[in-house]
């Protein structure tokens, strides 16, 4: 799909909508229902939806795509901090820098992966 920059930049807004958009509301189902079920139901969001980013054909697919990823992702970072502010008064020790810096090196692990794998040339639709 051969897009300008005007509608690149508009299809990467569309990600940080969903994903604010959703962190505004997660907070208030965190409170309602727990963080457990909202975790599970973003997961099962970004896995029904991370390949319909893969195979959208135009630009407004791609757009809703990318607001429905964004959202998923948005409706997971909230409660996995709830967790993390419960764990660390039950532990009544400090533990979310730690939790952080370990998301962090997780994210740099498969960036780096992914970046490999990129090197060698394999794809989604690459046969043996």
């Amino acid at each position: 799909m051969a897009v300008d920059d005007g509608v690149l930049g508009f299809l990467l807004l569309c990600l940080g909508v969903g994903l604010v958009v959703s962190m505004l509301f997660s907070d208030l189902l965190c409170a309602r229902y727990g963080s457990k079920p909202i975790i599970l139901i973003g997961g099962f969001g970004i896995a029904l939806i991370l390949p319909w980013l893969a195979v959208a054909s135009t630009p407004l697919e791609l757009e809703a795509a990318l607001v429905a990823f964004g959202a998923s992702f948005g409706s997971i970072d909230v409660p996995e901090n709830v967790n993390a502010v419960e764990l660390e008064r039950a532990a009544k020790r400090p533990l979310m820098f730690g939790f952080h810096a370990k998301f962090s090196i997780g994210e740099f692990a498969g960036f780096d992966s992914d970046d490999r794998i990129g090197w060698l040339h394999v794809g989604a639709s690459s046969s043996p």
